[in-house]
């Protein structure tokens, strides 16, 4: 399938006074092209979420967001340092955020699982050079 759009977001480690402008953004460009509520809300969970696990737990990252004719894909990509246990990680409620973190309101163990419910295709790859997600929407 032809791609539409592509945009390319960096995302700095512990940046927390930018957190959210990236998927504020992504949710901003959906509007203007003209997508549905639905598809924007769950555009913006994935998008946030992997935004937040890039700012509280890698050395930084981007998300690449590209829309195509019948699907829109999100990879979010990060600098290490991987993730010990993915299965695990997918837990609902399980979280390795530190204690500050969570004081702030953030690193309540609910990011990989919203990313997953949220995406009709989900794929996570974690090294110690870094995690791979790309979750993908289907339009059709």
């Amino acid at each position: 399938m032809k791609k539409i759009k592509c945009y390319n977001y960096k995302i700095d480690k512990n940046d927390f006074v930018n957190a959210g402008k990236v998927s504020s953004e992504i949710k901003k460009n959906l509007k203007k092209i003209g997508f549905t509520n639905r598809i924007i809300r769950r555009i913006a969970v994935i998008s946030y979420e992997g935004e937040m696990n890039i700012i509280i737990h890698s050395e930084g990252g981007e998300i690449d967001f590209e829309i195509y004719e019948d699907k829109i894909i999100l990879k979010i990509n990060d600098k290490g340092p991987g993730i010990d246990d993915v299965n695990l990680a997918m837990t609902e409620g399980y979280s390795t955020a530190p204690s500050e973190i969570r004081e702030l309101g953030f690193g309540a163990g609910m990011g990989l699982p919203n990313i997953n419910n949220c995406s009709d295709n989900f794929n996570i790859t974690s090294s110690k050079n870094g995690t791979k997600i790309e979750s993908t929407i289907c339009l059709e």
